[in-house]
């Protein structure tokens, strides 16, 4: 299994390998349904939620938060992500090639200042 190290760039389908070997392991392959993978997803996108709770509006950069508080927003973020890049491989969707499909989709629905609105939903 190819490990990423601090200069590499990480893919998607690395987190995929890395994540099916993980439930694998540990025989969990008989829980992962999309359902219970949506749902875990959910739980983990409230748990990163509880960090901006109480903050108001959050600087860019996070300038103005202890270290402490960035790994655990690392940490929640990436909760995230491996739960939706495994629910997308339990699913059979490519996720990163759906992802750049709906970002081309995106630009035909809000185009550039002066070729259309500007507004977004």
């Amino acid at each position: 299994m190819t490990k990423a190290t601090g200069g590499e760039s990480v893919t998607l389908d690395l987190l995929k390998e890395k994540t099916a070997e993980f439930a694998k392991e540990r025989n969990w392959d008989q829980f992962h349904s999309p359902r219970n993978l949506l749902l875990a997803l959910v739980g983990e996108v409230g748990e990163l939620s509880e960090i901006f709770q109480w903050r108001g509006e959050v600087l860019k950069g996070l300038s103005d938060w202890k270290e402490e508080d960035k790994v655990h927003l690392g940490e929640e973020l990436s909760d995230v992500l491996l739960y939706l890049v495994r629910l997308s491989d339990i699913c059979g969707i490519d996720l990163g090639k759906a992802a750049l499909r709906k970002v081309g989709l995106n630009a035909i629905k809000y185009p550039t200042a002066g070729k259309g609105s500007s507004e977004q939903t």
